[in-house]
């Protein structure tokens, strides 16, 4: 054996364009090379795992005393010509009749030294056995890998390699905040190549940033797209990215012929498997936003054992298709939307599209309607996670539902059957959006229309759309005529109707026909939901003793049942009659655990209601500094909602109350500090307050008992901020569930019973 490689440290290829980000996969890279002989970026092609593997090999080249080597097999297509291609690219020579594995051993053997094999997927089977072969024979040896799915041998170290980051949909982000987003840090690089002098700007940079989020961070759609600035602006550019596989081709010429185009970069991947795993990645493409593997099994198993469906997800989670996401207790996989596009395009190539839209619609009905059947039930949080999670699919049903013919009603009971999740969630005008759209299509004297038309009295009741309300609750009464439990629902609408339009006493009688038929018909539901509207309307007219006991009837139901969001308005309720009846000790009682609950439940609304009571509280109780702080807490959280939470304050008056006290008591002046100091308590701050949660023991806990993972030490950094759990899982893109379960975990670890305290920590550690 004659190796030509003495005084040389490898063949790694000189970088032709900037390198863009990464600094946190490059030390994540770096870090498990140091503790792993193979180590495999996987990832989607385009995502940018060859830049990533030669920048990471550059920057560990001189701990390695016999080189860095790269091997390219995009262009070898044999398995048999695997082990010739390590040992070209280590420029062995040696006798022809010896095989190159023995060739590459026999140099390898004593040598410390890095191999990177670039795409490897479509020879991983060769590759896996070559490498496991190196690495039992060469102890110094290690390997970084590239490739769509892992060489899956033992001892690897995978590291997905994700898009690069994109920015947030602020409406005019700064250009100093744009270009910290890697995503449009390469686009702005690229494009001074295609177009010298070109720079970011005010004119340019909501478009700049725009396509950078429709590309979804990935760096060969990116670099493809900012070549085109060479004969489009931006803005043309981000009009036409409707068909992006048309548009983004035309890749450098020394690029692999794979990555010259989008669409050959994904033909690439979509060729590499199997004609079952095809088939499924076309399927999938029905969802909207992900899925979960229930939703996968039923839609998409068509002519496959469940079993199948799970091994098949796996394979395309390998094949970096599919992204794994953990959601609660449970798994949940999505699709950048680019190759989404190329598998429905596939899927309708097919002529299964319509038949598959409909599995999908009927599996999301069924779903909403048993959410809606089990709502008053111990598993309320858990349901209003996965409607949570699954809003795009629930929206995609709907859309269907009501563009195909024939099939308006589905949308229909979809809609009445995510009524209380809407409700609970405020989405109040999303709501009268879908049921505005199917009543516009349906009718009929059935349950399900007579329900839809009650929910959207309600619902316009709410925005205090009275007219509406009044012409939607017309039709229901003339087409339930003669119908007991259809006439329930009308009355129970227009009690609510009759609620929000101040007729305090038109609401008692409406409600108190609709009850017994109710209670009869052993809807408890319904049934508590009318004994909350009697609530309140006997409450506002001053008859405290029948307000009491409908709402106590109320909260024993949904204690009962486990019910958290109606338990949480009645208690509030109950709270406010409590007091205005002058037991303010009980009263102030019940408002914080009135205030516990739609802390759990995220309900702000009822946060700002129970502040204002509470503040009335104080006030009696001739505590007029605490009282106005409240009363501004109650202002602030309540104008972060919406007027429609806002008018619910006035419609009480609370806090009218606690501040015309407050003011007698402190002045004007005084008052005024006071009430700002609640507006900017924030509404963890506010809850912290008004719970009297003390935050100061915890800036006091050493920073030892810490032991958080980076996950909670980053939540705790947005409690810190004052973000809700709802909060919180928007923004890190996880169920409310899964944030509600980190924040337990930290209380837990750093000894904690509020966050307050974990707050008040957070700002301890900072400062040290």
């Amino acid at each position: 054996m004659q190796p030509d490689t003495q005084g040389t440290l490898g063949n790694l290829p000189a970088e032709l364009t900037h390198f863009v980000g990464r600094g946190r996969e490059i030390g994540k890279v770096r870090q498990l090379l140091s503790e792993s002989r193979l180590v495999t970026l996987t990832g989607i092609g385009g995502v940018g795992k060859t830049r990533l593997a030669i920048r990471v090999a550059e920057e560990v080249r001189r701990a390695f005393d016999d080189g860095v080597w790269l091997v390219e097999f995009g262009k070898v297509a044999e398995p048999e010509l695997v082990a010739g291609a390590v040992a070209s690219a280590l420029k062995l020579t040696g006798p022809t009749a010896q095989p190159p594995l023995e060739l590459i051993v026999d140099h390898i053997a004593s040598r410390h030294l890095l191999l990177v094999l670039d795409n490897c997927e479509h020879l991983v089977d060769a590759i896996a056995a070559l490498a496991e072969s190196l690495l039992r024979a060469a102890p110094r040896l290690h390997i970084l890998a590239t490739s769509r799915e892992p060489i899956g041998i033992g001892g690897e170290s995978v590291v997905p390699v994700p898009p690069l980051s994109v920015p947030g949909a602020e409406r005019s982000p700064s250009l100093r905040m744009l270009l910290r987003c890697d995503a449009v840090a390469l686009f702005v690089d690229r494009a001074r190549a295609a177009v010298p002098g070109f720079e970011l700007t005010e004119d340019s940079k909501i478009a700049v940033a725009r396509i950078c989020r429709r590309l979804e961070g990935l760096p060969l759609p990116i670099e493809l797209t900012a070549a085109r600035l060479r004969a489009m602006s931006a803005e043309q550019i981000l009009q036409r990215l409707g068909d992006r596989y048309r548009l983004l081709i035309g890749g450098g010429r020394a690029a692999p012929t794979r990555q010259q185009t989008l669409r050959q970069c994904v033909d690439w991947s979509y060729d590499l498997l199997t004609d079952r795993e095809r088939e499924l990645w076309a399927r999938v493409t029905v969802f909207a936003g992900g899925f979960e593997l229930d939703a996968a099994e039923a839609i998409c198993g068509d002519g496959l054992d469940p079993g199948d469906v799970l091994d098949l997800v796996g394979s395309l989670v390998d094949k970096s298709i599919l992204i794994r996401e953990a959601c609660g207790d449970g798994i949940r996989y999505r699709m950048l939307e680019t190759l989404r596009e190329y598998g429905r395009e596939r899927l309708r190539g097919s002529g299964d599209e319509q038949a598959l839209q409909r599995r999908h619609r009927d599996w999301f009905e069924r779903l909403a309607l048993r959410a809606y059947a089990e709502w008053m039930g111990p598993q309320q949080l858990d349901w209003i996670d996965r409607l949570n999670r699954e809003q795009p699919n629930l929206r995609e049903a709907l859309e269907f539902s009501l563009t195909e013919p024939g099939e308006v009603g589905s949308a229909e009971r979809i809609a009445v059957g995510l009524y209380e999740f809407w409700v609970a969630r405020q989405r109040v005008s999303e709501a009268r959006y879908w049921l505005g759209r199917a009543l516009e299509r349906t009718g009929g004297a059935t349950l399900e229309h007579i329900a839809a038309l009650s929910a959207d009295t309600i619902l316009a009741a709410m925005q205090s759309d009275i007219q509406s309300g009044s012409a939607r609750i017309e039709q229901a009464r003339v087409l339930a005529r003669g119908n007991e439990v259809f006439g329930a629902y009308v009355s129970g609408a227009r009690g609510l109707l009759s609620l929000f339009s101040g007729d305090f006493a038109g609401a008692v009688t409406h409600c108190e026909q609709a009850l017994p038929v109710f209670e009869a018909a052993g809807d408890v539901l319904h049934q508590v939901s009318i004994l909350l509207a009697l609530g309140a309307a006997c409450g506002l007219l001053q008859d405290t003793d029948r307000a009491m006991g409908y709402q106590e009837q109320a909260l024993a139901i949904t204690t009962a049942r486990g019910d958290s969001v109606y338990r949480s308005y009645a208690l509030s309720q109950l709270a406010s009659t409590t007091v205005e009846r002058g037991d303010l000790e009980r009263g102030a009682v019940l408002v914080q655990e009135s205030l516990r609950y739609s802390r759990t439940i995220d309900d702000l609304s009822g946060v700002a209601s129970g502040l204002a009571v509470l503040a009335f509280v104080m006030a009696e109780q001739r505590q007029a500094q605490r009282a106005a702080v409240l009363v501004g807490a109650a202002m602030s959280v309540a104008e972060s909602v919406g007027s429609q939470s806002v008018k619910l304050l006035e419609m009480f008056g609370h806090h009218q109350q606690a501040q015309q006290s407050a003011t007698r008591a402190l002045g004007q002046r005084a008052f005024d500090a006071a009430l700002r100091r609640g507006h900017e308590l924030g509404i963890e701050g506010a809850l912290a307050y008004a719970l009297e949660e003390n935050p100061a023991a915890a800036a006091e806990l050493p920073a030892a008992m810490a032991a958080l993972t980076r996950r909670e030490k980053q939540i705790a950094e947005l409690v810190a901020q004052g973000l809700t759990n709802r909060a919180i899982a928007e923004k890190l893109v996880i169920s409310q569930r899964t944030a509600a379960g980190h924040v337990e975990h930290i209380l837990s670890k750093l000894h904690f019973t509020t966050r307050a305290q974990v707050a008040a920590w957070v700002v301890a550690q900072n400062q040290k």
